[in-house]
């Protein structure tokens, strides 16, 4: 029997990375009654090994509660849990899209952090009631008054209308259940209307193909219809419906507002798109529904298999892969030194850490990920813009007119007494302060212009021990401005090897050739030949190192005599390595590849 649209809740829980929303979502899973306590185990939504090892939310999980209300009424709650870190801020995206209503979560001791403010933002964008919740206000540090009316100014309403949470323990979750019916409107669609449901997700799975996150917003899907998917143009059979409870249970029919899963048995990856609408293929002139803006690739990586005869399995897996993360985007790519491979984008250092541990583990590939770069936008001298996403492609400063690199609007919300480092380390970043505001007397807000290129390596570690971990971090792009930029190449025996290649400031390109070469120094393993390490711009050398060449005790033999018979085997020695420096080549082990991500980390 269908559920009415007016007992019907669709939220999602959001807030700053380690806020407790997984906490929560199992205790919402307990008090509810959907897992028995047999079953119950901790981060229960977060499927992922990845997600459990590293206590991370990557993924937007939906799951539906049943749940019976003070006012004796059966309601249906589907919830939405969605990740915290500031890479991830697209599937928070994706997932508000299907709710009508969002739990704001918020740490009762750390108070509001950079990312509960932009995933609020992001909620009162989508049009969302916000429900206000203390987490943690069972630990010793938690200022549950202080932080509710700290909250409470944010979003504009009375500190008494912030309810206060233990994740851990439970309290107040009942009185969070009983807000979530009474404050998250019903979804308004009608059952008679013609059907258009949306597709949050969706992931591969090898044996059922494409399975797809749906949320109906008009309309009925039932079991045996055939979907038509507007944006693909593509008419599929409903092999199965169901929702997840939090186990996959099939369904004869999803009705207006619920949310669930769609098989249709599918297995080409590209016939079904994140964001397109599903309707009936007699209603294919339907509005189609908003779906979502494309996300932009912030950081650029070469991803190349050890083996290359793993290339074409590399591409098969991040097509597999990109189903489950739209927000994944490349092209292929080679390298001299490392052969064929894919420049890849990724929203973030974290999201690109995330994507190639999946790579290896769910798709058993061995991978040298190159140096991260940032997108560059090039005027040539004939006026054309192109935008250079490798340092190899960018043009020579002969045929160019200017460079220009991504810059962010970073907030950082910090403790006061850090203040001074903080914008220290701002400053040496390239950062300009654009505003500087007190959350509270012992709580600061600062807004920078910075460029993209300055916190894609090692910022956050920086920031975060420089505030003794206190110190939050979220950052929106801001369009390109022009800058001093070079390109720094590393030779090895005079040979450019192009995956050390980078782009940084004229300021910072002497640190980055001079730490690369201590770098490459110590990995390299000694050959038969001296081997000159060199950081180069254009042809200035501006930093070498040098490999110095394993000798053989070629007078080992001469016991006593003459001093100049020593002399002639050692100058005939020294011709034979002179010779072998012409022809010889530089065998250059793989961890010196996975070294170029660390130097910016030893600063």
């Amino acid at each position: 029997m269908r559920t009415p649209t007016s007992r019907i809740r669709n939220f999602s829980i959001i807030a700053h990375i380690d806020h407790g929303k997984s906490t929560l979502a199992d205790r919402l899973l307990e008090r509810t009654g959907a897992v028995t306590e047999r079953d119950m185990k901790e981060q229960l939504l977060d499927t992922m090994d990845l997600e459990r090892e590293r206590g991370i939310t990557i993924k937007a999980q939906a799951v539906r509660l049943d749940y019976r209300a003070s006012d004796e009424l059966d309601y249906v709650l589907n919830l939405i849990d969605t990740p915290g870190h500031v890479d991830f801020s697209y599937e928070v995206s994706r997932s508000l899209a299907a709710c009508e209503g969002a739990v704001l979560l918020v740490d009762a001791s750390q108070g509001v952090q950079a990312q509960t403010l932009a995933n609020a933002y992001l909620a009162i964008e989508a049009g969302l009631e916000i429900v206000p919740v203390l987490n943690k206000i069972d630990l010793p540090a938690a200022e549950p008054e202080a932080r509710a009316a700290e909250l409470a100014g944010i979003l504009g309403c009375e500190p008494d209308d912030v309810i206060k949470v233990s994740a851990k323990t439970g309290a107040g979750v009942g009185e969070l259940l009983e807000r979530l019916v009474t404050d998250i409107p019903a979804p308004v669609g009608k059952a008679d209307d013609p059907l258009r449901a949306l597709v949050f997700d969706s992931y591969f799975d090898a044996y059922r193909g494409v399975v797809c996150s749906v949320r109906v917003m008009d309309g009925s899907l039932a079991q045996g219809d055939t979907a038509w998917f507007l944006a693909t143009r593509n008419r599929h059979d409903v092999a199965e419906i169901g929702v997840l409870k939090p186990v996959a249970t099939p369904v004869s029919e999803l009705g207006p507002g619920e949310s669930g899963y769609l098989i249709t048995g599918v297995k080409e990856i590209d016939q079904i798109r994140v964001g397109d609408t599903i309707t009936h293929p007699n209603h294919t002139d339907v509005e189609p529904l908003p779906g979502y803006d494309e996300p932009k690739p912030m950081v650029f990586s070469g991803l190349f298999p050890t083996d290359g005869d793993d290339f074409e399995r590399l591409r098969e897996a991040l097509e597999k892969l990109r189903l489950n993360d739209a927000s994944l985007s490349w092209e292929p790519e080679s390298s001299k030194a490392l052969g064929f491979g894919f420049r890849v984008g990724f929203l973030g250092l974290l999201h690109m850490e995330i994507v190639r541990e999946r790579l290896e583990r769910e798709y058993d590939l061995d991978l040298v990920a190159t140096a991260p770069s940032v997108a560059y936008r090039v005027t040539l001298s004939d006026g054309t813009e192109i935008e250079v996403k490798s340092p190899q492609d960018l043009p020579d400063s002969a045929d160019r007119i200017n460079l220009s690199e991504p810059f962010v609007r970073a907030m950082i919300i910090t403790p006061a007494e850090f203040t001074g480092p903080v914008m220290e380390l701002m400053q040496k970043r390239r950062g300009e302060l654009d505003g500087m505001h007190y959350l509270t007397p012992e709580r600061v807000e600062l807004t920078y212009h910075v460029p993209l290129a300055e916190i894609v390596f090692d910022f956050f570690d920086i920031l975060k021990s420089r505030t003794r971990g206190y110190a939050s971090f979220d950052y929106d792009p801001d369009g390109y401005r022009e800058a001093d930029l070079v390109r720094v190449d590393i030779l090895l025996a005079g040979s450019p090897v192009d995956a050390f290649s980078t782009i940084t400031h004229r300021d910072n390109a002497y640190r980055y050739g001079r730490s690369m070469a201590e770098k490459l120094r110590e990995l390299i393993p000694r050959q038969m030949f001296e081997v000159a390490i060199q950081a180069a711009i254009g042809s200035r050398i501006i930093a070498r190192e040098t490999v110095r060449a394993v000798r053989k005790d070629v007078t080992a033999k001469c016991y006593g005599g003459d001093i100049t018979r020593k002399k002639k085997l050692l100058a005939r020695q020294k011709e034979g390595k002179k010779r072998m420096k012409m022809v010889g080549t530089v065998e250059v082990p793989q961890d010196a590849f996975v070294a170029a991500l660390r130097v910016d980390a030893d600063d």
